[in-house]
Protein backbone atom coordinates (compact mmCIF):
# COMPACT_ATOMS: atom_id res chain seq x y z
CA UNK A 1 0.00 0.00 0.00
CA UNK A 2 1.13 3.22 -0.51
CA UNK A 3 2.18 5.77 1.84
CA UNK A 4 -0.61 7.51 3.29
CA UNK A 5 -0.60 11.31 2.70
CA UNK A 6 -2.43 14.66 3.81
CA UNK A 7 -2.98 17.51 1.45
CA UNK A 8 -4.89 20.27 3.31
CA UNK A 9 -5.85 24.04 2.20
CA UNK A 10 -8.07 26.52 3.18
CA UNK A 11 -10.11 26.33 -0.52
CA UNK A 12 -10.74 24.24 -3.54
CA UNK A 13 -7.91 25.91 -5.24
CA UNK A 14 -4.99 25.60 -3.16
CA UNK A 15 -5.92 22.28 -2.68
CA UNK A 16 -5.70 21.62 -6.48
CA UNK A 17 -2.55 23.28 -6.87
CA UNK A 18 -0.96 21.02 -4.18
CA UNK A 19 -2.42 18.01 -5.45
CA UNK A 20 -1.35 18.45 -9.07
CA UNK A 21 2.04 19.00 -8.22
CA UNK A 22 1.85 15.44 -5.76
CA UNK A 23 0.42 13.65 -8.98
CA UNK A 24 3.02 15.12 -11.32
CA UNK A 25 5.99 14.45 -9.41
CA UNK A 26 5.09 10.92 -9.55
CA UNK A 27 6.98 9.41 -12.65
CA UNK A 28 4.73 5.50 -12.24
CA UNK A 29 1.70 6.13 -11.00
CA UNK A 30 0.07 2.81 -10.06
CA UNK A 31 -1.58 3.73 -6.48
CA UNK A 32 -2.39 6.89 -4.75
CA UNK A 33 -3.70 7.12 -1.42
CA UNK A 34 -4.57 10.48 0.10
CA UNK A 35 -6.25 12.48 2.36
CA UNK A 36 -7.89 15.75 1.04
CA UNK A 37 -8.52 18.10 3.92
CA UNK A 38 -9.84 21.63 3.13
CA UNK A 39 -11.49 23.37 6.08
CA UNK A 40 -13.27 20.79 7.99
CA UNK A 41 -14.06 18.21 5.29
CA UNK A 42 -11.59 15.18 4.50
CA UNK A 43 -11.89 13.30 1.89
CA UNK A 44 -9.65 10.24 0.55
CA UNK A 45 -8.99 9.94 -2.27
CA UNK A 46 -7.27 5.93 -3.78
CA UNK A 47 -6.35 5.68 -7.14
CA UNK A 48 -5.17 2.15 -8.80
CA UNK A 49 -3.74 1.15 -11.91
CA UNK A 50 -3.25 -2.58 -12.74
CA UNK A 51 -1.75 -2.35 -16.22
CA UNK A 52 -2.05 -6.31 -16.31
CA UNK A 53 -0.06 -8.39 -18.68
CA UNK A 54 0.39 -11.38 -20.72
CA UNK A 55 -3.23 -12.38 -21.62
CA UNK A 56 -4.32 -10.64 -18.31
CA UNK A 57 -6.33 -6.83 -19.21
CA UNK A 58 -5.76 -4.30 -16.81
CA UNK A 59 -8.20 -2.26 -14.94
CA UNK A 60 -8.12 0.80 -12.62
CA UNK A 61 -10.36 2.78 -10.21
CA UNK A 62 -10.47 6.27 -8.49
CA UNK A 63 -12.77 6.42 -5.35
CA UNK A 64 -13.89 9.87 -3.14
CA UNK A 65 -15.00 8.51 0.58
CA UNK A 66 -15.57 10.34 3.74
CA UNK A 67 -17.61 9.51 6.65
CA UNK A 68 -20.70 10.79 7.12
CA UNK A 69 -22.04 12.95 10.30
CA UNK A 70 -25.45 13.01 9.59
CA UNK A 71 -28.15 11.31 11.46
CA UNK A 72 -30.94 9.07 10.29
CA UNK A 73 -30.93 6.32 8.22
CA UNK A 74 -30.95 7.83 4.63
CA UNK A 75 -29.75 5.53 1.61
CA UNK A 76 -29.04 6.43 -1.69
CA UNK A 77 -27.16 3.78 -4.68
CA UNK A 78 -26.82 5.69 -7.96
CA UNK A 79 -25.18 3.68 -10.97
CA UNK A 80 -25.15 4.05 -14.66
CA UNK A 81 -27.49 2.17 -16.44
CA UNK A 82 -27.12 -0.74 -18.72
CA UNK A 83 -28.56 -3.47 -20.67
CA UNK A 84 -28.41 -6.08 -17.51
CA UNK A 85 -30.68 -3.38 -15.59
CA UNK A 86 -33.64 -3.11 -18.51
CA UNK A 87 -33.66 -6.36 -17.84
CA UNK A 88 -33.67 -6.04 -14.53
CA UNK A 89 -36.91 -3.41 -14.61
CA UNK A 90 -38.89 -5.44 -16.05
CA UNK A 91 -38.60 -7.92 -13.30
CA UNK A 92 -39.03 -5.51 -10.68
CA UNK A 93 -35.50 -3.55 -9.77
CA UNK A 94 -36.03 -0.60 -7.90
CA UNK A 95 -35.37 2.42 -9.95
CA UNK A 96 -36.44 5.70 -8.53
CA UNK A 97 -37.28 8.85 -11.23
CA UNK A 98 -36.03 11.80 -9.63
CA UNK A 99 -37.46 14.47 -12.22
CA UNK A 100 -34.20 14.69 -13.98
CA UNK A 101 -34.42 13.38 -17.48
CA UNK A 102 -30.93 13.40 -18.29
CA UNK A 103 -29.90 11.72 -14.97
CA UNK A 104 -32.91 9.58 -15.01
CA UNK A 105 -32.01 8.57 -18.30
CA UNK A 106 -28.50 7.52 -17.20
CA UNK A 107 -28.64 6.14 -14.12
CA UNK A 108 -30.37 3.64 -11.94
CA UNK A 109 -31.12 5.14 -8.96
CA UNK A 110 -32.23 3.16 -5.30
CA UNK A 111 -33.11 4.96 -1.89
CA UNK A 112 -35.04 5.08 0.71
CA UNK A 113 -36.52 8.35 0.70
CA UNK A 114 -36.91 9.80 -2.99
CA UNK A 115 -37.77 13.37 -2.29
CA UNK A 116 -34.62 14.09 -0.11
CA UNK A 117 -32.49 12.44 -2.97
CA UNK A 118 -34.39 14.65 -5.73
CA UNK A 119 -33.02 17.72 -3.42
CA UNK A 120 -29.90 16.16 -2.78
CA UNK A 121 -29.59 16.50 -6.56
CA UNK A 122 -31.03 18.73 -7.41
CA UNK A 123 -27.84 21.14 -8.63
CA UNK A 124 -27.02 21.51 -12.20
CA UNK A 125 -24.05 21.49 -12.42
CA UNK A 126 -23.76 18.44 -10.12
CA UNK A 127 -25.64 16.36 -12.25
CA UNK A 128 -23.91 17.53 -15.41
CA UNK A 129 -20.85 16.40 -13.94
CA UNK A 130 -22.01 12.80 -12.57
CA UNK A 131 -23.25 12.68 -16.33
CA UNK A 132 -20.20 13.31 -17.87
CA UNK A 133 -17.80 11.09 -15.62
CA UNK A 134 -16.74 7.23 -16.85
CA UNK A 135 -18.59 4.58 -15.12
CA UNK A 136 -19.13 5.19 -11.59
CA UNK A 137 -21.32 4.27 -8.63
CA UNK A 138 -22.46 6.86 -5.69
CA UNK A 139 -23.78 6.42 -2.86
CA UNK A 140 -23.87 5.76 0.90
CA UNK A 141 -22.37 2.97 2.16
CA UNK A 142 -21.53 1.18 5.61
CA UNK A 143 -17.82 0.43 6.97
CA UNK A 144 -17.21 -1.32 10.20
CA UNK A 145 -13.80 0.64 11.67
CA UNK A 146 -11.60 -1.07 13.95
CA UNK A 147 -12.31 0.71 16.70
CA UNK A 148 -16.30 0.38 16.16
CA UNK A 149 -18.22 -2.69 16.16
CA UNK A 150 -20.91 -1.15 14.25
CA UNK A 151 -20.88 -0.18 10.78
CA UNK A 152 -20.43 3.47 9.91
CA UNK A 153 -22.34 5.73 7.02
CA UNK A 154 -19.35 7.11 4.68
CA UNK A 155 -19.98 8.39 1.03
CA UNK A 156 -18.70 7.25 -1.56
CA UNK A 157 -17.90 8.03 -5.52
CA UNK A 158 -16.40 5.26 -7.65
CA UNK A 159 -14.99 5.50 -10.99
CA UNK A 160 -14.35 2.41 -12.79
CA UNK A 161 -11.23 4.02 -14.10
CA UNK A 162 -7.88 5.25 -12.98
CA UNK A 163 -8.40 8.83 -13.45
CA UNK A 164 -5.01 10.86 -13.32
CA UNK A 165 -6.37 14.06 -14.94
CA UNK A 166 -6.26 16.27 -12.78
CA UNK A 167 -9.10 18.52 -14.83
CA UNK A 168 -11.26 15.82 -14.31
CA UNK A 169 -10.45 14.43 -11.09
CA UNK A 170 -11.23 17.96 -9.67
CA UNK A 171 -14.53 17.78 -11.45
CA UNK A 172 -15.25 14.27 -10.23
CA UNK A 173 -14.34 15.83 -6.29
CA UNK A 174 -16.60 19.02 -6.77
CA UNK A 175 -19.77 17.21 -7.36
CA UNK A 176 -18.52 14.91 -4.59
CA UNK A 177 -17.78 17.60 -1.72
CA UNK A 178 -21.05 18.94 -3.02
CA UNK A 179 -23.21 16.51 -1.95
CA UNK A 180 -21.26 15.73 0.98
CA UNK A 181 -21.86 19.31 1.94
CA UNK A 182 -25.47 18.99 1.65
CA UNK A 183 -25.75 15.73 3.38
CA UNK A 184 -24.21 16.99 6.66
CA UNK A 185 -25.83 19.68 6.68
CA UNK A 186 -29.03 17.70 7.15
Amino acid sequence: MPEEKLISAPDEESLWLKLTADLSAIPDLLEYHATLQQDEMRVLLDIEIDPGGGFEGGYGYTSFSSFLFMGGDFRFAIHQQSFVDEIGKFFGMQDVKLGYPEFDERFIVKTNDPSKCRALFEDVACRSILQQLPDCSFGIVRYALQDNPDSVPFLELRLDEAVTNPDLLRSAYAAFSHVLNKLNLQ
